[in-house]
């Protein structure tokens, strides 16, 4: 029997982004230089897959510094931490290695900035990130606010309106933000924004991908895990860019089949901390049941690159 007919668009870029990329190496190297156990705090990256991959090189995960001895290596993840964390690393004396994705700290530094010329910050990002988390530690209690809605401009108290900025998770919606930027510029007309916008790279080209694919799809799924914010907001991009059908996926074990009954055009995207062996995954599982055809849909080409932490880079 011929199998049915189906149009695979295959989102570029997709998958792991710059940071990611770098932080997983940092992991890896750490291991190389000391030997396991290597010890990291929060999940280097949000996606299970990727943290088994390390667990089983021998790195251990760990959520609070506490949980770390001493006398072995600590990294912290890609999200960034309270300045607080390395500050307790190094009471303890520990080697503690920082894998936080170079475009956060960039907003960390904007943080210490504004609040050095006696700027209160507002920040944008969803409560509890671990990214948010992180940036909104690099300052006193009281000096970062977090709006997390156009709804919460509204209502956030601030000590003097003239003396305000305002940075951003860097994982965000684009059109959410923008949304609660005008919001925020129109309450507070003097508020300072970042130089460049703080939404990253990777978060903006990955969406602007889903944009232009998802008018191709009856259905559209994103390679991601459950906690990371980026692959969420692709399956928003994607609904909103009028796709019927967008649904997170871990794997290819995760797709609901029946969903996708009558399909004859499939979108796939990964977030950013996703490997393309699981979108590879997904394409065989698609390829077992269909007669596909594969159609690339590139809005971007992506060329970056951090550099790992001199402490593990070799001599020479």
């Amino acid at each position: 029997m011929s199998l049915p007919a189906l149009t695979l668009h295959l989102a570029a870029p997709r998958g792991f982004c710059a940071g990611v990329d770098r932080a997983i190496k940092i992991v890896e190297l750490a291991l190389e230089k000391w030997g396991a156990p290597v010890y990291v705090r929060h999940e280097i990256v949000h996606n299970r897959y990727v943290v088994d991959g390390l667990r089983a090189k021998g790195a251990v995960f760990v959520e609070e510094l506490e949980e770390c001895p001493v006398d072995r290596p600590v990294i912290f993840s890609a999200h960034g931490v309270p300045k607080a964390v390395p500050e307790a690393a190094s009471a303890r004396q520990m080697i503690a290695v920082d894998a936080t994705c170079p475009l956060v700290t960039k907003v960390h530094m904007e943080a210490a900035r504004h609040s050095e010329l006696g700027r209160q910050m507002i920040m944008i990002g969803h409560a509890g990130h671990p990214e948010t988390v992180g940036t909104m530690g690099q300052l006193p209690d009281g000096e970062v606010l977090l709006v997390e809605t156009v709804d919460d401009v509204a209502k956030v108290t601030v000590r003097d309106p003239e003396k305000l900025a305002f940075v951003t998770q860097t994982t965000l919606s684009v059109d959410d933000t923008a949304e609660i930027v005008a919001a925020l510029q129109k309450r507070f007309p003097a508020i300072v924004g970042p130089h460049k916008e703080d939404i990253c790279y990777a978060t903006t080209n990955r969406q602007e991908a889903v944009k232009a694919m998802a008018p191709l799809c009856d259905a559209l799924l994103v390679v991601g895990a459950p906690n990371s914010s980026n692959s969420k907001r692709l399956v928003e991009v994607a609904s909103r860019a009028g796709c019927a059908y967008a649904q997170l996926v871990q794997r290819a074990s995760e797709i609901d089949w029946r969903a996708l009954e009558g399909i004859r055009s499939v979108g796939v995207t990964a977030g950013a901390s996703a490997p393309e062996e699981l979108v590879n995954e997904v394409i065989d599982a698609f390829s077992s049941r269909y007669a596909v055809t594969v159609n690339r849909v590139e809005t971007a080409v992506e060329n970056v690159e951090f550099k790992v932490p001199r402490i593990l880079r070799a001599p020479g």
